[in-house]
């Protein structure tokens, strides 16, 4: 066959693909999935605004004489870099906040890439039911800012894809020397993604092994032989432990909290809506159950199922780290929905009904993201500029308070005080003091237990969970002399007497700020 002919054969083929197969096609999707983030200036992810302040950290600490007063960083092999060292590359060059936007932004699409990948590597072409599995990637773990996670988790699905793709092709000793280094970059960029890596390869070579012939034990042994060229990051973890103290392992076998992750996949403002959604993707999937002309791959079936074991297992904190399991349930969701397949040949006209429902569902989902996210990006900014009458290296007590009931909308201002950081090298009373799960160290505790997490979350005066204080509370024992800021966001009515005594320096919707001292 001549170079031409080869051309036109490859040609006709890629046409006669279905429209929702077409590369061009595809590319959009792909790019539609960043349409949320485009309008916001900070991505509003609950807990993405505490960790820009530690990225200001990272990059200003031996420059600023205000953030020596109160930060100290030190970096360290941990598993959880995966954007601070992007950051780190690129906020110089960009600033932190177009750095950080763009980092998050990339993440939908890189997601979406490995989600088609690995639906092409199983079933020999991308099905319709795949546009169903999008929606997930802006699950709830997403929506909570934990962009370390959900970037490892993208990087994961990638190489998932890489790793049956090289399964297929039986270039398994390539394989084994790519994947060292590849299971060592998920690693590092966030613990639970590596283990979401090895779950899925382990369980995706348990059954392409056992299809060719081998016993469902030995098929297992194999696999986890296969597997074992990923266990290096298991050496660094143990170093990495080993010299860190506390952050223990709890949360074991919680079955009323965990029903209310499966049930938060896609949580986001609108209650009734995400869950409709979460809804119509499980009766998605029981169609295909139950459907004569489709079926599931017993590769992603399995892999699904093994998510699902682990998701069970997990308990709800680990090193300190918090909802560990949780952050599996939007993408156990997605890979037993990218099983669904058809038994035979595609049939067009049911793969033309899926494709459209399909998209309509992302389409939909999307178009709430975007409003849900902008909404909150204005609110947010209005908020902000409080920030503008603070002087640089100001030390600020950030309040915001949660309803007295379990609230569906997610907390997204519950950490802005990190932008005092990041903005004006000060002092916040939100971050995390949990040793070896993050960089940073707190060297300013003249403020107490108001001078870290969860200090900045209280509750209305009509109720109290034991954790939290009552926003009263929390008004009358801040040490106001250890503060030059009291900076106060959606916290209900409070006791005026208990401000008498602060000038109110500026006032937005929701948001008032008070000067501690004249």
């Amino acid at each position: 066959m001549t170079m031409g002919a080869e051309i036109r054969s490859a040609n006709e083929t890629r046409d006669a693909l279905p429209w929702w197969e077409q590369r061009w096609f595809l590319a959009l999707v792909v790019a539609a999935t960043m349409i949320p983030l485009l309008y916001p200036r900070i991505p509003p992810l609950v807990d993405l605004f505490g960790h820009i302040g530690r990225y200001r950290v990272e990059l200003d600490l031996d420059r600023s004489p205000f953030l020596q007063q109160y930060y100290g960083y030190h970096w360290a092999l941990i598993g959880n870099l995966g954007v601070d060292v992007l950051v780190y590359i690129l906020g110089p060059i960009m600033g932190i906040e177009p750095a950080v936007k763009a980092i998050v932004l990339s993440i939908p699409p890189l997601t979406a890439i490995g989600f088609l990948w690995v639906a092409r590597e199983v079933h020999g072409r991308v099905p319709p039911t795949a546009f169903f599995a999008l929606p997930f990637i802006y699950g709830f773990p997403f929506m909570f800012g934990f962009v370390n996670f959900t970037l490892s988790v993208a990087l994961a699905f990638l190489a998932f894809g890489l790793w049956l793709r090289l399964g297929r092709l039986e270039y398994t000793k390539l394989r084994s020397w790519l994947f060292v280094p590849i299971s060592l970059i998920v690693f590092f960029c966030h613990t639970y993604g590596w283990g979401l890596l090895g779950l899925m390869c382990f369980s995706a070579d348990a059954v392409r092994l056992h299809d060719r012939g081998r016993s469902w034990w030995r098929a297992g042994l194999e696999a986890a032989l296969h597997c074992s060229v990923m266990l290096l990051p298991l050496l660094v973890m143990l170093i990495w432990r080993s010299e860190t103290h506390g952050g223990g392992v709890t949360g074991w076998f919680e079955w009323q909290q965990k029903w209310r992750w499966l049930y938060s996949a896609l949580r986001d403002r609108w209650e009734v809506f995400d869950k409709i959604s979460l809804g119509f993707a499980v009766f998605v999937f029981l169609f295909a159950i139950f459907n004569r002309k489709l079926t599931l791959s017993r590769n992603l079936a399995f892999s699904a199922i093994v998510l699902a074991v682990s998701f069970a297992i997990l308990p709800k904190i680990i090193f300190g780290s918090a909802y560990a399991d949780m952050r599996l349930v939007p993408y156990l969701f997605a890979v037993a929905l990218l099983a669904i397949r058809f038994k035979g040949p595609t049939d067009v006209r049911l793969g033309h009904v899926l494709a459209v429902v399909g998209l309509l569902f992302f389409a939909g989902r999307t178009a709430a993201n975007t409003a849900s996210l902008g909404i909150a990006a204005a609110d947010q900014n209005a908020k902000l500029e409080a920030i503008d009458h603070m002087e640089r290296g100001a030390r600020v007590a950030s309040f915001f308070a949660l309803p007295c009931t379990l609230w569906w909308p997610l907390p997204r201002n519950s950490h802005i005080g990190g932008i005092v950081i990041e903005r004006r090298e000060g002092f916040s009373n939100d971050h995390w003091l949990m040793e070896g799960v993050n960089l940073m160290e707190l060297r300013y505790t003249a403020p107490g237990s108001f001078a870290y997490d969860p200090s900045e979350v209280v509750r209305p005066n009509l109720c109290h969970d034991g954790l939290h204080r009552q926003i009263d509370q929390a008004l009358r024992e801040v040490p106001k002399d250890k503060f030059d800021y009291i900076w106060l966001n959606d916290v209900g009515e409070y006791d005026p007497a208990l401000v008498a005594d602060m000038h109110e320096v500026w006032r937005g919707p929701g948001s008032v700020l008070y000067r501690t001292k004249p």
